[in-house]
């Protein structure tokens, strides 16, 4: 991972949009499991407008499912994470040093199926933030729409923890009960 410069950080959290270049300086995610191209609106510590761009290239079309090709929800859920994770990362000095880990989703309510060539728009806002020792927390309400048209949303609990917090010492026992995505 590379560590960000102060002067990357001022500059990704002063944006209020992002492109893909920027994107990928903030999530640590890559192909296949980077879900959004595109942020059209970024308001530090309040929400996040992103844009998902769903092809047929998707590598999951292949088996959910051969025929009727459907995002699975879960990665819905994951893309407005990823969303709300970028929103949040550009307060963080050395994100290169930090993870965004789930810790809950509730209420995740799925409307209409998003299809190959559907462009997903994710809308995600804070609705709670705190800062715990060596931690962030934050609660984020995300609701995803294809043309106009509610398809999905969720609220998100989500922790910003050192890269090597949550691991633990190898013997498969969590150490902070933090779980990954």
């Amino acid at each position: 991972m590379i560590q960000s410069t102060s002067s990357e950080t001022d500059a990704a959290a002063s944006k209020t949009a992002l492109d893909i270049h920027d994107i990928l300086k903030i999530l640590p995610h890559r192909y296949p499991l980077l879900l959004i191209d595109r942020v059209l609106e970024l308001k530090r510590k309040e929400s996040i407008v992103a844009i998902k761009n769903v092809s047929i290239n998707e590598p999951f079309f292949n088996g959910h499912f051969p025929g009727l090709p459907i995002m699975p929800g879960v990665l819905i859920v994951e893309a407005m994470a990823q969303a709300g994770g970028a929103l949040l990362l550009t307060e963080v000095e050395d994100r290169g040093n930090k993870l965004m880990v789930f810790t809950g989703i509730e209420r995740a309510k799925f409307r209409r199926p998003v299809s190959p060539g559907d462009q997903l728009r994710i809308e995600v806002e804070v609705k709670g933030w705190r800062v715990i020792p060596r931690r962030i927390a934050a609660k984020m309400h995300g609701v995803a729409y294809v043309a106009g048209q509610k398809v999905a949303e969720a609220t998100i609990s989500c922790q910003l923890i050192d890269s090597s917090g949550g691991r633990g010492d190898g013997s498969g026992a969590a150490d902070d009960g933090a779980a990954g995505e």
